[in-house]
């Protein structure tokens, strides 16, 4: 009997749990709160739009910017200010044009013979007064200074001189060939070389007022000469083009 109430009792004991576990579990109490998040992952949390923010302008600045070239050549308004213009220049030429047109010339003397008087002009009075004006800003001897003095100024007036003539024989020769005269960079550049000469001239006479122009002189001189031979590389380019 004792045996049998000591089973009893153990069955009695292993069943209530299978009962229990029939039933539905509570919800918890409402008196129960949430956590707080630690203050470490709560900064990242708030951190992510303001790094998404970054990144998306970090992204924009690394894609290739787009560039645009607007280029202008300088001719048509460098003719523009060229007075009194083409068609007056042919009026006026034109008489002369005819008269050398009867001269019956050859073709060749027309064709480069301005081309070969400037390059003497250039190379031998040009050349040798942008000597003799280093030689004025360099030299140490008193003597050669001063041959230098007398002789760089009447080389580079005469220069000028001859460069002005030549232009009018540059524009007979273009004219006698029925080519434009005002339309090539050779023209523009000779434009504005006769222009420098001119200020260029005028230099000197403002020494004494202001020492400090010798040196803007002698750079505008060196400016000049190196334009002169831009010059003369585009007149032989003209010259062979037709």
């Amino acid at each position: 009997m004792g045996a049998v109430s000591a089973a009893t009792m153990a069955s009695s004991l292993l069943l209530r749990p299978r009962a229990s576990l029939g039933r539905a579990i509570p919800p918890p109490s409402p008196s129960r709160r949430a956590l707080p998040a630690p203050s470490g992952l709560q900064a990242t949390a708030q951190r992510k739009p303001a790094l998404s923010a970054r990144s998306e302008d970090g992204e924009r600045r690394r894609r290739p910017a787009e560039t645009r070239l607007h280029s202008l050549a300088p001719y048509p308004l460098l003719l523009a200010a060229l007075l009194p213009g083409a068609e007056p220049v042919r009026a006026v030429f034109a008489p002369f044009v005819e008269l050398v047109k009867t001269f019956d010339l050859p073709g060749w003397l027309v064709h480069w013979g301005h081309p070969g008087n400037m390059a003497v002009v250039l190379f031998a009075m040009g050349g040798y007064g942008t000597y003799l004006g280093f030689r004025i800003k360099l030299s140490d001897d008193p003597e050669e200074k001063a041959k230098a003095k007398d002789l760089h100024p009447k080389l580079l007036a005469g220069m000028f001189f001859f460069f002005a003539l030549g232009a009018t024989g540059g524009v007979t020769a273009l004219l006698t060939s029925d080519k434009p005269i005002f339309e090539s960079p050779h023209a523009v550049t000779g434009v504005i070389g006769l222009a420098l000469l001119t200020i260029q001239s005028i230099l000197p006479t403002l020494f004494e007022g202001n020492p400090g122009l010798r040196t803007t002189h002698g750079l505008l001189g060196s400016g000049i000469m190196t334009l002169f031979l831009i010059h003369a590389a585009l007149g032989l380019q003209l010259g062979l083009s037709f």
